[in-house]
This record gives C-alpha cells, structure tokens and sequence, in this order.
C-alpha cells in the first residue's frame, strides 16, 4: 500500500552517526518520551515462574477432578512483546492460559452465529466421549457414556459438562469465578507468597492479581483463558476486547499468541541493539489522544518489519524508522486502508502458523470504519498532521 525508501539508509550511514543535530533529537526524544524500555524482560520472568508453580499446585489439586487441564501459560501482548507504551508502575502482565479437555471430553469449536461482534466469535461446545477403550484406558474412571446415572453420582466426581459449562458450552464467566476462588486459596502454598502479596482484582472473564512487595513495588498480572485453534497460534479469548461484552459463552478469535511470536522471531534475526521496539514505544507515545489505535500502530510497524531488512533497523536508523512508520500511518489513513496483518498476507514468516483458511482470506481493513464515516477520516488526517 504504502512504498518505503530505504535507500537513503545507506547514503547516509556514515554521517548520521556523527549528526550532532540526530544526536540531539535522539536525546530529546529520549527524554521527553521515556524511550528507554522498562525491566519488562526481567519482571516478565517473575510473573511467567510464579503462574508457573500456581498451576503445578492446581495441576495437584484437581488432578482427580474433570475442570480443564491447564497448560503452561504464554505471555502476550506489548509488556511480554518488550515495548509496553505506559508508564512502569502501569504495565499490565497479560498472560493466556490454554485450556485443554479432561480426561472424557472434548472440546468442538462452532460458529456462533448469536454474536453480535465484528471480531469472529465461537462458542465452545464440550462432548463426553467414551474412555471404555483406547491405547491406554484408565481402569479407575468410569466412563460418561457407558455407565449409569447411579454409578457415576456415587463413584465419581461431576463432569465439566454440569461445573463450568452453560448447557453445552464452555463458560468464560463460570471458568474465571472458578479459577480466582482457586487462587486465593492456593496462595499460601506458592513459594512467592513469603515475597509477595496477592490481591484478586475484580474480572468477569479473566484472573487480574496485583502483587505487592514489602517496598510497595506492585506488578499487576492478567491471566486470559484460551483454546487453541487446531495446531495453530491462533487462539480463542475468553476476555473481550474494547467496549464488546457479548454473551459469556462467546469465546473472541484473538491473534495475540502469533503478534507475540512473530516479535520473538524478530528479536531473534534482528541485530544487536535493534530499535523497532523503541519506535513502537515512542510512536505510541506520539499518538496518543489522536484516535490511531495502539492496535493499528502494531499492525503497521508488523508490515515494515517485513518489508524493511532488519539489519535496517539498528539503532542508528531510529529517526527514519520512525519517519517511515509515521509515513506509512498517514498514507493508509489517506487511502482508507490499513490490512490486517494475518490475513492474505503474502509476506507471512513462515514460523508464524495460520489455520488453512488464513492465507486465501479477503484481507481485513482495520480502517473499514474510515470508509463508512468520511468525517471520521477527516478528522483522523488533521489530528495526524497536527502531530
């Protein structure tokens, strides 16, 4: 959509190191804008090992129990990504937390034709399936299928069908209330709690703690709960996005496992010192109050990655990387389009895994609204140049 010179990279790659006038922009930018990155890595690793050990005890707990098996849990989002656009004490800690099926169930994923969301949403519908037979059959557990109403209620204990599902489906709402009562009364035998004190704070689809040091330092963390797609990095939500609230059996397709990957392969092939995190963090910084979504601001720095060499991107090229994401933002808000990264993207590292349907996808315009509404576009373009 938008064609990115970088040529002049190499005219000038000598001089600009030496550019006392780069220089000064650089510090004042640094300055006024909070460039350097946060100990994001490091508090990551905290909150990542502390989840950790809180699921092995409720790995523990429930083994004997049919709630969902929950797997090791995935940082996402900018605080996990490494350029988190707020202030430190701010910073959220969103982690996704896979479910999977217990043992005589199954998970079936459905359209879900009742919501009302323009984000693709699915309901989750939980089957019970015969553990009579099978390579390994667990001769202590009676099967849902091949015994009676009698047997089970007496010998074992309820399905997840009658605990956290709401009639067929898996329940967002039912599997927060479930696993927040776990955590308050788990805490005290996590190792982190002599370092720690925990605070459950109010969440209908997710698990939010603020963890309290004795200096009063506090991290905040967001457990999402999730269901992966097939084999992919495409997950379903159990939390909403924005202002949407559809109905608590409505899990929301998110992307937010493969953005997080798909900076982790980056981090991995840039070089040493590589400034796009500091551009995301800065340019985030820029527009805010201008009505351009942090969202959108991703989105747009995910295209040039792909597009720009990375061996562009030391931190010598800040300044024009910065120029070419602002360039970039002012021509898709120009034309009315800005694609969505995952979908119909010829450019897709091949590391990054879509379900099929992905790649032969219409692309999707993350500016469709500006279509609709030529006042908003209007006004979008004169908040932009004011900047």
């Amino acid at each position: 959509i938008c064609e990115v010179d970088s040529s002049r990279d190499t005219e000038s790659e000598e001089s600009e190191e030496e550019n006392p006038a780069e220089m000064n922009m650089l510090w004042i930018f640094s300055r006024r804008f909070q460039l350097s990155v946060p100990k994001l890595t490091s508090r990551r690793r905290v909150v990542q090992e502390l989840l950790s050990d809180l699921l092995q005890v409720s790995h523990s707990l429930f083994s004997d129990s049919f709630f969902p098996v929950l797997e090791p849990v995935i940082g996402v989002g900018s605080a996990c990504e490494g350029w988190s656009p707020h202030k430190e004490e701010d910073v959220i800690y969103c982690m996704f937390v896979p479910l999977k099926p217990p043992p005589g169930h199954a998970f079936h994923l459905e359209p879900d034709t009742m919501g009302q969301t323009p984000q693709t949403s699915m309901r989750i519908r939980v089957e019970q399936v015969c553990t009579c037979t099978g390579k390994q059959p667990d001769k202590n557990m009676l099967c849902f299928l091949h015994h009676s109403a009698e047997e089970l209620k007496r010998n074992q204990v309820t399905s997840l069908l009658h605990t956290l599902c709401t009639g067929p489906y898996l329940d967002g709402e039912k599997i927060a209330l479930w696993f927040q009562t776990f955590v308050i009364s788990a805490w005290s035998v996590v190792p982190q709690s002599s370092h720690y004190s925990m605070k459950v704070l109010p969440s209908c689809r997710s698990c939010k703690m603020r963890l309290m040091k004795d200096s009063g330092r506090s991290l905040f963390v967001e457990m999402v709960f999730s269901v992966q797609q097939g084999d992919s990095d495409i997950f379903l939500s159990s939390q909403p996005t924005g202002a949407q609230f559809p109905p608590s059996t409505t899990w929301l397709e998110s992307y937010a496992v493969a953005e997080a990957k798909f900076f982790r392969q980056v981090a991995m092939q840039a070089p040493p010192r590589s400034c796009h995190l500091k551009c995301l963090r800065l340019c985030a910084r820029l527009l805010e109050g201008s009505g351009i979504s942090v969202y959108a601001l991703k989105t747009t720095v995910m295209h040039l990655l792909t597009l720009i060499p990375l061996s562009e991107w030391q931190h010598k090229y800040l300044l024009m990387r910065v120029d070419d994401i602002m360039r970039y933002l002012r021509c898709c808000l120009e034309e009315k389009r800005l694609k969505h990264f995952f979908f119909g993207n010829e450019d897709m590292p091949e590391e990054i895994s879509l379900p099929p349907d992905f790649q032969e996808a219409q692309p999707l315009n993350l500016f469709q609204h500006l279509v609709q509404d030529p006042a908003a576009q209007t006004k979008a373009l004169k908040e932009f140049d004011e900047l």
